[in-house]
């Protein structure tokens, strides 16, 4: 069963943020998940909702800001003291490369409210020669994947969804299809078994779940706390 760091280390420290990153390195992740969008001055940050409403108490658009404003925009942060803001995704990359054996980028771009993410994401990625073979895409919007297909063929992709379709996985050469735990049967683990795909689901941080999905042939997990699930 393989753990991927949810956000980083987010039951511990602000979620999406070089702290819950370097903490979860800390704690000997191998795998991490984290979340994308483009700003309006093309860089990426690091973040899951496409407002900071619910992170920093303001209804603004991530769309509609540049890498200096994010500064400006301070994470709520109900653990500690500590000043957190949404990083960009190059910041993050260095703090989690040491011992990563597996990234999970999931670009966030419902109705392609992003236009030209996937672009500057593969640019970015090729600047990091390191990361090669170790980073996995994946996203709501299809055909956001479709994008990302047809600008590399080599790219490792993820169908992320929420109704599983054996045919849009193996029509974007996925390797994986990742799947609430809820919407999981082991049907399902089957049909991608026996098409060469592997299946993951989120997010879980029980341990007799985690158990019984692997039981049920889940092959890794997405958990907000992977400290549940290491000795």
């Amino acid at each position: 069963m393989i753990y991927f760091a949810h956000r980083g280390a987010n039951t511990q420290r602000v979620e999406n943020t070089v702290s819950a990153f370097a903490l979860a390195q800390k704690q000997g992740v191998t795998h991490y998940e984290l979340d994308v969008h483009l700003l309006k001055d093309g860089q990426l940050a690091v973040h899951h909702d496409y407002s900071l409403l619910r992170t920093a108490g303001v209804d603004v658009k991530l769309k509609d800001l540049a890498s200096v404003d994010l500064a400006e925009y301070p994470l709520i942060n109900p653990s500690s003291k500590e000043k957190v803001s949404i990083p960009l995704l190059q910041d993050v990359l260095p703090v989690i490369l040491p011992n990563l054996k597996l990234l999970n980028i999931e670009i966030k771009n419902d109705h392609n409210i992003y236009p030209g993410i996937e672009e500057e994401l593969l640019c970015l990625l090729r600047l990091h020669p390191q990361l090669e073979g170790k980073i996995l895409i994946s996203s709501f919007d299809y055909d956001t994947l479709v994008r990302v297909r047809t600008l590399s063929s080599n790219v490792r992709v993820g169908l992320l969804t929420r109704q599983f379709d054996i045919k849009k996985a193996l029509a974007l050469r996925a390797e994986s299809v990742h799947i609430n735990y809820i919407r999981f049967t082991p049907q399902i683990a089957q049909i991608c078994h026996k098409n060469g795909l592997k299946v993951y689901c989120y997010t879980v941080t029980d341990r007799t779940l985690a158990a019984e999905l692997a039981k049920q042939g889940v092959d890794g997990i997405f958990t907000n706390d992977v400290t549940l699930f290491t000795p």
